[in-house]
């Protein structure tokens, strides 16, 4: 062990780079491995399967150069698609303390995704992906909660089931209740893992609920009935903005506003105020220019036929950052009016606010 980690810091050293060229250590062991790397974060798919008509769950071995994640975290996942890398972000479903490593996500397909398909009906074991860091707060307290209540709707359960593995496996002895929501039972993601986990831990309740097929919509009966008194339980809650909003009320109803964990897989609605800037942008890599029009640099980008790297769409996983060279922009989510030279701007929270210059 002791010679393996001297043999790789000392791989991973920037006289190793230097000696082998440009293209650095790295290009050179993926020639022998396609996982094989030192400082990019890579892992081979070892596993495939479908949950639903529509989605796909991936069993990931990530390379010792990816970092781990805490429960409720995402990562941007990169594949190489018509010899393009394209990346998005997702949440391993996974527990944070997986067998040798081990991580797992369930994409759920689009009609117009180009990645999240590609993923379902193209990928097999032994293909390659890139992972960028985990990042994102949406994570169980240090502390965990003695009460704790796990929602999720659709695509937004894999962060609360990956919570909800990390507390089995952590043998949590507190009262955990997980509900998820869906359109129909079909849709239901991980539900016979789920029941065999609360079969498993007897301080687990859950309850999945198929809202076009007679489920009742979130209230605070409903969740009194799962979970008993909420006065002193901590809310994890990851799904659409109604979803959302709904937990709120019930735990503003209880006093508990600040025991709510909250996170959205909906891009927010970035609607820009006032009227739409005046002027021109330039996209200096391509060579081309559009007249600016109405939505974000990223949107706008788009109509102008490029084709930017993104993840989110809300501004979270700062995939689709980009070198403004010159210009103003807003922020639509703060309203932060920016005319600095030179600075990195995220394309889908931006706006123009007269003529740009993007290093795109």
């Amino acid at each position: 062990m002791l010679v393996a980690t001297a043999t790789r810091r000392f791989l991973a050293s920037p006289l190793v780079d230097l000696l082998v060229g440009p293209h650095g250590i790295d290009r050179y062991l993926e020639l022998i491995r396609p996982d094989l790397a030192l400082r990019e974060a890579r892992a081979e798919v070892t596993g495939v399967r479908h949950q639903t008509d529509r989605s796909v769950t991936l069993t990931l071995r990530p390379n010792q150069a990816w970092g781990g994640f805490s429960a409720g975290q995402f990562a941007a996942v990169g594949v190489e698609i018509g010899g393009v890398r394209r990346t998005r972000t997702y949440s391993p479903a996974s527990s944070e303390h997986g067998r040798r490593g081990a991580v797992e996500l369930t994409v759920t397909s689009r009609p117009d995704g180009v990645v999240s398909n590609h993923l379902r009906s193209r990928i097999a074991p032994g293909s390659i992906l890139h992972l960028g860091p985990a990042r994102g707060e949406f994570v169980l307290p240090a502390a965990r909660p003695q009460k704790l209540v796990l929602i999720s709707g659709g695509s937004g359960v894999t962060p609360v089931l990956s919570m909800l593995r990390t507390l089995c496996d952590e043998e949590h002895p507190g009262e955990v209740t997980f509900v998820h929501y869906s359109r129909t039972r079909a849709d239901a993601l991980y539900r016979a893992e789920v029941e065999a986990l609360a079969t498993a831990h007897p301080n687990l309740r859950c309850a999945f609920v198929a809202t076009r097929e007679g489920g009742g919509r979130l209230d605070a009966d409903v969740l009194a009935a799962l979970a008993g008194d909420l006065d002193e339980a901590h809310a994890a809650v990851c799904g659409p903005p109604a979803l959302i909003d709904g937990v709120r009320a019930i735990w503003d109803g209880v006093g508990g506003a600040d025991r709510v964990l909250a996170e959205t897989f909906a891009p927010p609605a970035l609607t820009p105020t006032g009227a739409t800037a005046s002027g021109t942008l330039r996209f200096l890599r391509s060579d081309h220019e559009a007249a600016i029009g109405a939505g974000t640099l990223l949107e706008q980008a788009e109509a102008a036929g490029l084709s930017p790297e993104f993840g989110c769409r809300m501004g979270i996983c700062h995939t689709c950052t980009c070198r403004k060279s010159t210009g103003t922009v807003r922020n639509v989510l703060s309203g932060e009016i920016s005319a600095e030279e030179d600075e990195d701007v995220q394309l889908c929270i931006s706006v123009p606010a007269g003529d740009v210059a993007l290093e795109l």
